[in-house]
């Protein structure tokens, strides 16, 4: 699945970025295109300038020298024109105007004749721009109001209705005009379409046209906008399958947790129920029942291993109710140091069994508070717990509980101990669900990272807060704070 999406996704980017190249490639085809007939107009432009000032020389030249003879002649033949262009011929040996149509012959040497003038005159506008187009400035043969127009004429006839900013510059590089926002288009896209006006002038007096549209990422990424829906999509449904990836992941750990749970419960289980069951039936024996030594030793096995039992029992509630507890919970009115002191004395002799002292000072001039017992009782249980499980080998464990109130509204709870201690990266974590902090070589701790989790949520629900200090090599501090029954 992970394959076909990633196949799905490059095909679409692969898809956009081959129509943005298309794209990119059509619109370069139809500005050069559109530039080339500009710079085509202007050379145009500049042969019809010299046709025009010849012919206007010319007709200048023949009214200085034959004005009166001419008109003369005109009158006299009915009226006419002359025009160096016109089927009329002054013919200076007869000194009369020779008709139109006549014999074949005439017509001949009348057409031959309008050739000759026609070429000699062709040939001299031809001179007359090799020799003189150089001497105009560019500004003249290019007008910068004549090139916008051509420029737009031209874009629009090729479907490029777009704005544009454009300029002329020399052989140099140098600017010779250029619109208000060339330059700050030029900096904000390079991408800058040239066109070289007059080629063909002599000396190297040619220009060159730059155009650059400002607006162009827009027009060639219109023909790809209809994809990025399905782009999006792609991405989210891409998001999704990773967010579905994720939680089978944590789905499967759940159940590997919940699997490992039962059976080290089974385990756990196991020993206390062994243990009460050769005490019962140490019981039966009559020789166990007439010694009060064997008969105290046998309760005392049967006492302590019913409260171990009665723990683990409490474990398989704390992980059963984890995700529930807030439709189960009882607040009522409870002493804390009265709770509080009951499981300091269940918890001494596990303390005193690595060679530890716990001490309670319960300090708080005010310890009413509303919580579930049950679940508070857990609380202080697992923080003790904790403490034991996460001792430092080379010293007796030594716990304290202590309480006070802070203000006339809150109770400060603080369990210490002087154990391993815990990493401060480690300590933004531990109550997280199932985070576990390492204890490097030590293998013997058990548990599932649980604990301090519930601790956490259920303090949290009493309306509560709690938070961790601990140096590594030195102990851990948990402090908690509640409200006080009012």
């Amino acid at each position: 699945m992970a394959v076909t999406l990633l196949g799905l996704l490059f095909m679409q980017i692969m898809y956009i970025e081959k129509m943005v190249k298309m794209r990119n490639d059509h619109f370069r085809e139809l500005v050069t295109l559109s530039l080339y007939n500009v710079a085509s107009n202007l050379e145009r432009d500049e042969t019809k300038y010299f046709l025009d000032k010849h012919l206007d020389n010319s007709q200048a030249k023949m009214r200085g020298i034959n004005g009166v003879q001419f008109s003369k002649d005109i009158d006299l033949n009915g009226g006419g024109s002359f025009n160096g262009g016109s089927s009329t011929r002054f013919d200076t040996g007869k000194n009369s105007l020779s008709p139109r149509f006549g014999n074949e012959r005439n017509r001949q040497e009348i057409l031959k004749g309008e050739y000759l003038y026609q070429k000699a005159l062709l040939n001299e506008v031809i001179l007359n721009i090799l020799e003189h187009a150089s001497d105009r400035p560019i500004a003249e043969r290019a007008d910068s109001s004549l090139v916008r127009v051509y420029i737009d004429q031209e874009l629009q006839r090729n479907g490029l209705n777009m704005p544009f900013e454009f300029a002329v510059v020399n052989q140099s590089a140098a600017i010779n005009y250029c619109t208000a926002g060339y330059e700050q288009s030029v900096k904000k896209d390079d991408n800058v379409y040239s066109q070289i006006l007059f080629p063909n002038s002599p000396n190297g007096s040619y220009a060159t046209l730059k155009v650059v549209f400002p607006s162009k990422s827009d027009y060639v990424f219109s023909s790809v906008r209809f994809m990025l829906p399905s782009l999006l999509f792609t991405f989210l449904l891409m998001g999704l399958f990773i967010f579905t990836i994720i939680l089978i992941f944590r789905q499967k750990k759940l159940s590997e947790i919940k699997n490992d749970f039962i059976n080290n419960m089974t385990h756990e289980f196991k020993t206390p129920i062994s243990s009460i069951s050769l005490a019962a039936q140490m019981l039966d024996d009559e020789a166990v029942v007439k010694s009060p030594a064997l008969l105290k030793q046998a309760s005392t096995v049967i006492k302590d291993e019913t409260k171990r039992l009665r723990f683990q029992v409490e474990k398989v509630l704390q992980m059963s109710m984890f995700d529930r507890t807030s439709a189960t919970m009882k607040l009522q009115e409870v002493d804390a140091d009265s709770v509080i002191y009951s499981v300091v004395n269940t918890y001494k002799l596990k303390v005193e069994k690595f060679g530890g002292t716990i001490t309670a000072n319960l300090n708080s001039d005010d310890p009413i508070v509303n919580v579930d017992e049950m679940h508070f009782t857990n609380v202080i249980f697992n923080l003790l717990d904790n403490a034991i499980k996460y001792r430092r080998e080379d010293v007796a464990p030594s716990l304290t509980v202590s309480t006070s109130n802070p203000d006339d509204s809150h109770i400060t709870i603080v369990v210490e101990d002087n154990g391993i201690g815990i990493k401060r990266d480690d300590l933004k974590k531990i109550f997280e669900k199932f985070y576990r902090v390492s204890t490097g070589n030590r293998h013997d701790v058990k548990g599932f990272g649980l604990g301090l989790a519930y601790v956490h949520k259920m303090i949290t629900l009493f309306g509560g807060t709690i938070k961790a200090e601990s140096e590594v090599g030195k102990g851990s501090k948990f402090i908690i704070k509640l409200p006080l029954y009012k």
